[in-house]
């Protein structure tokens, strides 16, 4: 059974999760490996090198917009290829483990249902989407007046 009263509160909790983690990766590329390096990196997979630049602003813009709870469903669902990529590119060939050489695929995996988790739950509490409005509203008229 889901707990009406605290199932907004949790999707809060993994969608600022999962926002915030996506500004960590995107911090990497941008101040560690530098946009460049990861340029450069994405071309020694073989990549187009405009994909990292276009990886970083959707880590970027995906992770604000999560945080904030703006089109969450959508921006949750469109943040997956990326993770998948990640897989497919890198993760994937170096194993299962995340402690295998160059990260097995166990972590960004998790990280996918967690993005589809929240895809399913919605915005959750505190929200500025509409969705995130109209829930807020719904958990008040379900609280118990004191």
């Amino acid at each position: 059974m889901i707990d009406n009263r605290t199932a907004p509160y949790a999707a809060l909790l993994l969608r600022v999760t999962l926002g915030g983690l996506f500004l960590a990766h995107a911090a990497l590329k941008l101040f560690v490996f530098t946009p460049a390096g990861t340029a450069q990196f994405f071309a020694s997979l073989g990549l187009p090198t405009g994909l990292a630049y276009a990886t970083i602003a959707a880590e970027v813009l995906g992770g604000l917009a999560l945080i904030t709870g703006l089109y969450t469903r959508v921006v949750a669902v469109a943040l997956t290829p990326v993770l998948l990529g990640a897989i497919a590119t890198v993760h994937g060939p170096a194993g299962f483990f995340f402690t295998d050489a160059n990260g097995g695929w166990e972590y960004p995996a998790f990280w996918v249902v967690a993005l589809l988790v929240q895809a399913l739950l919605g915005d959750g509490a505190y929200a500025i989407s509409a969705a995130g409005r109209s829930q807020r509203a719904a958990h008040l008229a379900l609280a118990p007046s004191r």
